[in-house]
This record gives C-alpha cells, structure tokens and sequence, in this order.
C-alpha cells in the first residue's frame, strides 16, 4: 500500500476528479491503480475569504508498488502506507474460568469489554443506569418535566456521558498503534456512518449513537459476555493488597481479580467508596466556566466567509484560547455546532451544562463551554476529593441561582462583560431546558474565573466577529469538563499503583477526555487484562 499526503482538490469535486488527481500525482496510467480508499478528508479556512480546497491523505494499491516509490523517492507526501489493522494480544483458552468485570458502561467500559468480548473472555459489564432507551425517557424527564432520576440521567447509564454530547469522535492523543482506527471500525460496523472513518472532526450525533451503543452491547452479549444494569459496585473485595472482587448495591458479591474500573466523571460516590478503601487517588486539574451561545449562522459566516453554508463543509465550528492577565487560561470546550444546552447533572439539588448536537447539526445556536482551568494546588488544596468538594458547592449554588428547580441561571454577554444583571434576552433565544433564569452570573463562580471570562470574551471578539455581540448568552454552569480526580496506575500493567487487580480506566480515572479517547483506553485497558489472564500460572 502506498499514502499519499497533501491531495487538495476543490469542494465540489467528484469521485472522478478525486481518482484522476491521484494517477497525475504518481505520473502513472489509470489502469495502473488498482484501488484506494480515503484515510483521512480535512480542509483549511483559517483565511475564511480564500479558496477553501478538500484536503486529502490517500491510502491505495498499485501494480509495481516498489518501482513507484523508488522513483517518488524525494517526494515527502508519498511514502508506504502504515498497517492499521488491529491485531488481538492473545485469546482466552477454553478452560478459563474467571471472568473478568468491567465497571461501567461508557465508552471506555463499552471498548474494554467488547475487546475481551472478541478474546473470548466473556466479561461481565456492571452498570449502576439504565440501558440506553430507558435512560433517554428518564433524561427527557429531567429536561421536560424537572424530574431527575439520580443513576439513570446524563451521566449514568449505557453509552455514558459521552450519549448526550455530540457523538464527538475527534482526539489529541497519541495513537502509534492505531488504536483510534479500531474504535471507528466498531463504530461502523455498529451502524454509524461510514464517513467518520476519515473526515477530520466526525461525529455520529446523540440519537444515531443510541442505536450504535445498543448493537454494540448485543454483540458482546452474542460472544458470551454479560451487560448488568441498575448494578452498583458499592464496595470492593480486598485481600493483602489483591482485588478478589466487588459488592453491589443489592448486596450481591461478584469474584474476579481482573476489574476494569471505566468510571465516569461524576461517579463521586464510587470516588469516595476507592478513596475509604486506601485506593491511591489524587486530585487533578480540569476547569470551569458556562456555556456561551450564538446564532449557528454567525459562526458558519465568521469562519467559512462566502463558502458559509455549503453543503460539504455543513455547521462551522471553532476552537479559542486567551490567557488572561490573571494568569489563568480561558479556552472553549466541547463546541457544539447546531445543537443545544442540556441539563447534565446526576445529583438532586445541583446544576450542570453540557452541550449536545444531533447528527444533522441543524438546531439555530452553536454552543460551546467557556472554561477557566484550575489546579489542586492553588484552587482547592486539601485530600484527593477535594475537587469533587469544589465541583459540589458551585453546582448548589447554580441551583439557587436558577430557582432551585433546575433551571439554570443565565445573563447575556454584554451585561456580564459590564457587571450589570440581566432582565431580557435580545435575538439570542437560549436552547437549555427546563429553562433559564436571567441574572448576574458573577456569584456562581471564584472572582477569578469571572475577571478571566470578562476579559477573554472581548478578545475572542476580535477572533470571531461578533463573538462578544451583546445578545449571545451564558448559561452556567459547567463543572464537569473533566474528571477531578486520577485513580494512578501502573505505567506498565495498567493497574492501580497500590491495589492488584484493578485497572483504573478511561475518563473517569483520570485517563482519557471524551469518547474517542476513552475508547482507546478502553482497548489499552482490555489487552492488559487479557495478558495478565494469560500469564497466570494455569494457562
């Protein structure tokens, strides 16, 4: 297989197009490409009123492959395709008899059970929601009706906290193994759409990721795993420093010495439960900050300049960062084009932003979080549960400041920048259900988060136009951007630095940030537990 790197074509340029600029570019004859398939498809509109071109990497086979190479020797954007295949560490033998258990149903926990699936070591999966379809009707409840459901919402149950989001699958980590690649594969082959393979920011949207999850899970089923919900883990089996099993909630106990822990962000309880048990935790930063929304087509006008609306580019997003004279770092979070705010807190009595989109990105706003990040050391010293302490006294607050009804309180950007409450929206019509209540943000948050935002809203005015436009609207707040708190582990076994058997995972443990890289943690996390089983002494 050869890659060619760097392939600019027009928008609106055809399947044909794309197959003739990929023979003019080896100099070869048609007939002499065998095949080829897109890797990966981007373009560039940081000079929104230049031509926009697709940008393309192109994997493809040749008939004399290695006489081409030879002679594009010098050429830099044509080199040998990497292998990305994915190759299993092992697979289980006939006669194992434990089952290793995965804590939670997210997508860390959905990949390190599929994985063991596919090994043959029939995992059993323990999640403290609902299934998929049950806890869409209970989080509806809550957005609707003001009614929550505290293990079955936003972030608790199947699909985790990454369901209600936008189905985000685009990630910074490194990936030398192409782990990320397997974790579109699955995806696809799930039902999600065959474009996420290779556009550079794809998604599969809220309700399409449903359907996605629920097959995943039934496959894992047919491979001879099980999928436990309404089944909290409450405590652990501990014996001289080995994990020999977990307690639930009913009071049932369940043996493995291989846990997957693959908790979310906002398990706090469970946090509580490892941190009485001595598990080794510590605190870590992550940040805070609301939810800023604006007209989709001021985003789409700003960014794409005259290509705005175009139907191959669809909703614009963005991604800004200021630092502040304060010394703290604004930056925006989990854009969302076309979408709406959401309630997304698990707890009664608080309040919490995220942001979702649909597949289609169609809804009027584009929303995004306006985050301040903060760190243990100097924004809540204390134990490794301090951060979990600090998210819980912002979101009570919140919750007071919305009318203690889960409404979420809210002002319009020109006010806040000036100090000033506000008592009516402009043409900005804000999308968080069950409601906002307009205000004065500034006691919802550390003065220091507030002069930060104050500060950067202007200057990511002068990035966007009409950014700061005086109408756009905060609803507050966000907290959960990521998780508080690291269960450390091993560099090595990927287990728990002072518990064996347990392998601290995904997002919740400290170790991934979104779904794309909680399901490759996920696959990190299964392929140590399969060659621990392996290793052991009676196999």
């Amino acid at each position: 297989m050869i890659r060619i790197n760097e392939l600019s074509l027009p928008l609106d340029h055809s399947a044909d197009e794309l197959r003739a600029a990929i023979v003019q570019r080896l100099n070869i004859s048609d007939a002499e490409l065998l095949n080829f398939t897109v890797f990966k498809r981007s373009y560039d509109a940081r000079k929104k009123n230049s031509i926009i071109l697709f940008i393309y990497i192109i994997d493809l086979e040749v008939r004399e492959e290695a006489a081409i190479l030879a002679r594009l020797a010098d050429d830099h954007n044509v080199r040998p395709a990497p292998d990305t295949h994915y190759y299993p560490v092992g697979q289980a033998p006939a006669d194992l008899t434990e089952r290793p258990l995965v804590v939670g149903f997210g997508p860390c926990g959905l990949f390190a059970a599929l994985l063991l699936a596919q090994m043959g070591f029939k995992p059993i999966v323990l999640e403290r929601g609902k299934d998929v379809r049950s806890r869409t009707k209970d989080t509806w409840a809550l957005w609707r009706k003001k009614v929550l459901t505290p293990e079955s919402n936003v972030q608790f149950g199947e699909g985790g906290a990454g369901l209600f989001s936008d189905g985000k699958l685009y990630s910074q980590i490194k990936d030398p193994k192409f782990y990320a690649r397997k974790v579109m594969h699955e995806f696809v082959r799930a039902g999600a759409p065959d474009e996420i393979m290779y556009v550079s920011k794809p998604h599969i949207g809220t309700f399409r990721l449903t359907g996605v999850v629920a097959a995943m899970r039934e496959e894992i089923i047919a491979l001879g795993g099980e999928v436990r919900f309404e089944s909290k883990v409450t405590d652990l089996l501990i014996d001289d420093g080995q994990l020999e099993g977990v307690v639930l909630a009913s009071g049932e106990t369940l043996r493995s010495r291989h846990v997957v822990l693959a908790l979310g962000h906002s398990s706090r309880d469970t946090f509580r439960m490892l941190h009485r048990q001595g598990v080794f935790i510590e605190a870590k930063p992550f940040a805070v900050g609301f939810r800023i929304e604006h007209p989709q087509g001021l985003i789409d006008k700003a960014r794409l300049g005259k290509y705005a609306g175009h139907p191959e580019l669809g909703a614009a997003d963005y991604k800004l960062v200021h630092h502040a004279k304060n010394g703290r770092a604004v930056y925006s979070f989990c854009m969302c084009p076309g979408g709406t705010v959401v309630a997304a807190t698990s707890e009664p009595g608080r309040v919490v932003t995220n942001g979702m989109s649909q597949y289609s990105r169609n809804e009027r706003n584009a929303n995004a979080g306006i985050v301040v990040g903060i760190n243990p050391e100097q924004d809540f010293p204390g134990g490794p549960l301090a951060g979990v302490e600090f998210q819980e006294r912002l979101e009570s607050r919140a919750y007071e400041l919305g009318g203690s009804d889960y409404c979420a309180p809210a002002q319009l950007v020109g006010d806040f920048i000036r100090g000033k409450p506000s008592s009516e929206f402009g043409e900005v019509e804000p999308s968080y259900k069950p409601g906002v209540r307009l205000g004065d943000l500034a006691p919802s948050l550390p003065e220091y988060a507030i002069e930060a935002i104050r500060e950067a809203l202007p200057a990511f005015g002068k990035q966007i136009r009409g950014f700061d436009r005086d109408d756009a609207v905060l609803t507050g707040i966000e907290t959960r951007t990521s998780s508080p708190v690291r269960i450390t582990r091993d560099h090595d076994s990927l287990q728990s630095l002072n518990l064996k058997g347990l392998y601290p995972a995904g997002e919740g443990a400290g170790y991934a940030g979104g779904i794309l890289s909680a399901g490759v943690d996920g696959i990190k996390v299964a392929e140590a537990v399969a060659k621990s089983l392996l290793s052991e002494p009676s196999h």
